[in-house]
């Protein structure tokens, strides 16, 4: 199938020929015919299967020559959210539609005299969108297509009271495409609630991960994953990696030790602002920095071509996250290694993690850094000791190791 065949709009497929885009992915094929009927859509796709195209694509086809805000997507994080806006201006770019984002972090100000401006298309995260909402800054009743991508992420991260009150300022009647790529209880009642006889379409089975992404886990002491993080960056020549930590103060701790030993790095959490995420973005993306440090705000919606590897430091208390997480690289095709420190501490995590992906991931054990070759040494019986008669009231007990041959050779002969 080529994109000909999902869309005749000649100034989307002259954008869509510029960004390089040959055969459509599997739930864009699935998708947008189904989306361009007017159906709305549920697609169960993980990230970097191209579903940001697959919901796009026909909205913005939808209203090509159309002024006015009739497309609304919202995201669960400023950084997604930015993604999505970009990759619509790649598309719009022989049309007159405009283009808004409006996330947190973000000047109000700005944002005011934006929207009031007018906008055709609003790409936002909840918690923004319904602050201007209910300032009067904008006007939802005029959106025809309404987009939900990342759903379980938004009400995994507590946004369901905004997305609810969202709702009741859009039109009923209106074409909604739901996006997610896992369909736990409360997203499936969600979708089932808020949309009207959705074609289902699904990229691939729930829980699996990327294809071409190798998958490797460490078994290591807690206090040795920076050094054996150091050590495979050294060894192995990795080009682009992406780590992730469990806390913002753990990944804070990461990046300090990574530079102390030379290593280009930066790292990326909530407690940095809109500007200093978004110059580590940049600088990692554009190869400045070869290690970007960062915690769960960067496992979805964080779209960089060529990252060659993600590291879990920390394993994911979610066995899903896992799936995310990794799903950073062997993007669009290419292939990528996902790495993960197990602990001792991290063996009923690393068992779900093995459990969902239906078969157990390939351990590697480096004895200096393995912790189970430190049980090992920690159980092991004591070595021999050479006590004997007079010689050895002299020396005293000693290890038969320790003595020198003429030493040994002495309580041989005693004995």
């Amino acid at each position: 199938m080529r994109f000909e065949d999902l869309t005749s709009c000649e100034p989307l497929l002259r954008a869509i020929r510029e960004q390089g885009w040959t055969n459509p992915t599997p739930i864009q094929a699935k998708a947008i015919p189904a989306a361009k009927e007017g159906k709305d859509v549920v697609g169960i796709a993980q990230t970097g299967t191209g579903k940001t195209g697959a919901f796009l694509l026909p909205s913005l086809e939808r209203q090509i020559n159309d002024e006015g805000l009739y497309t609304l997507v919202l995201c669960p994080t400023r950084e997604l959210a930015q993604q999505v806006a970009a990759d619509a201006r790649d598309l719009t770019k022989y049309s007159e539609l405009f283009i808004g984002e409006i996330v947190g972090g973000m000047p109000m100000r700005k944002q005011v005299r934006d929207l009031r401006a007018g906008f055709d298309v609003v790409v936002a995260t909840p918690g923004r969108l319904l602050d201007h909402v209910e300032r009067g800054n904008v006007d939802l009743s005029t959106v025809r297509t309404l987009v939900l991508d990342e759903a379980d992420r938004m009400l995994d991260m507590g946004f369901r009271p905004q997305i609810e009150a969202i709702l009741r300022h859009v039109p009923t009647e209106r074409q909604t495409l739901f996006f997610s790529a896992t369909m736990p209880n409360g997203v499936h009642a969600l979708a089932l609630r808020i949309l009207k006889d959705p074609v289902w379409v699904e990229a691939a089975p729930q829980s699996t991960v990327a294809e071409k992404v190798e998958q490797l886990v460490y078994s290591v002491r807690a206090e040795k994953k920076a050094d054996l993080l150091l050590h495979l960056l050294r060894e192995t020549h990795w080009e682009q990696v992406l780590v992730f930590t469990a806390t913002k103060s753990g990944a804070d701790i990461l990046v300090a030790k990574l530079k102390r030993a030379g290593v280009k790095a930066d790292v990326m959490h909530g407690d940095k602002d809109m500007k200093q995420r978004r110059g580590a973005l940049e600088a990692f993306a554009e190869g400045h920095v070869q290690v970007l440090v960062a915690t769960d705000v960067a496992q979805r919606g964080l779209d960089i071509e060529g990252i060659s590897h993600v590291v879990n430091y920390d394993v994911p208390r979610n066995p899903e996250d896992y799936v995310h997480r990794i799903g950073r690289t062997g993007r669009a095709g290419a292939t990528g290694t996902a790495v993960t420190f197990v602990s001792a501490a991290d063996a009923m995590q690393m068992r779900d993690i093995d459990r969902i992906l239906k078969e157990p991931l390939p351990r590697i054990s480096l004895p200096e850094f393995d912790y189970e070759s430190n049980l090992l040494e920690q159980k092991a019986p004591p070595r021999p000791v050479v006590r004997t008669g007079r010689a050895g009231n002299r020396m005293g007990a000693r290890r038969a190791e320790d003595l020198t041959p003429e030493q040994l050779q002495e309580l041989l002969k005693v004995g």
